[in-house]
């Protein structure tokens, strides 16, 4: 304890590790991915996972949002470095229990390879405890079946936990912030080992309660 004490108030003094924080446990879920493979929150364990969430067909809408995962998965293997730590990105499809078919329908329109950017779908029901209730997202179905919901992401570490919400759009783009991120993030994969995970637990102690 003194040691951890210790080295919170060095980090109080030079603060010198930036981290994410740990915002909650992400949600447990399975779900069908475009290979027709079952995929589930055990599945993403151990990589880093930004998680995007959208209706299965959404022409000019959700333009932004493809081209903002496009970007950062051509920038996270240039300018990050996670280690062995892999990165993907999964795109949960807001419909009612998608086809493998409608899913690879999605993936081929957006450019999904299936395995570093992947779509999933499930059962309404189940996709909307784990969206709505569980990442947090608003969305919702309307009598013809459209969907209205709010673009984000959320990104989830190796241990599944929920480290940044991507919510609202400010002055820097939504890419510059994830790829930011996503490299904070690799430093803690890397770096918070032996004697300097105690410096990352007290960078993340003054975090919580600075």
């Amino acid at each position: 304890m003194g040691v951890l004490v210790g080295a919170a108030m060095a980090f109080a003094i030079i603060q010198p590790i930036k981290v994410l924080p740990r915002i909650r446990v992400a949600p447990g879920f399975a779900f069908v991915d475009q290979a027709g493979e079952r995929f589930t929150s055990e599945t993403a364990r151990g990589t880093v996972t930004l998680y995007a969430f959208a209706p299965i067909d959404c022409p000019g809408s959700c333009k932004a949002i493809f081209d903002t995962i496009d970007e950062v998965t051509a920038r996270v293997p240039l300018e990050t470095d996670l280690g062995d730590v892999d990165f993907q990105v999964v795109t949960i499809a807001l419909a009612d229990d998608p086809t493998p078919d409608a899913l690879r329908d999605a993936a081929a329109v957006t450019g999904a390879d299936g395995t570093t950017w992947r779509w999933v779908g499930g059962e309404w029901d189940r996709v909307r405890t784990v969206v709505g209730a569980g990442f947090r997202r608003y969305f919702e179905r309307a009598d013809d079946g459209t969907v209205d919901f709010d673009p984000g992401f959320v990104l989830v570490d190796g241990n599944g936990v929920v480290r940044s919400e991507y919510r609202y759009q400010t002055l820097a783009s939504d890419a510059d912030k994830i790829v930011r991120q996503v490299g904070v993030l690799g430093d803690e994969i890397r770096l918070s080992n032996g004697a300097a995970s105690i410096a990352y637990e007290a960078a993340h102690l003054f975090l919580c309660y600075g």
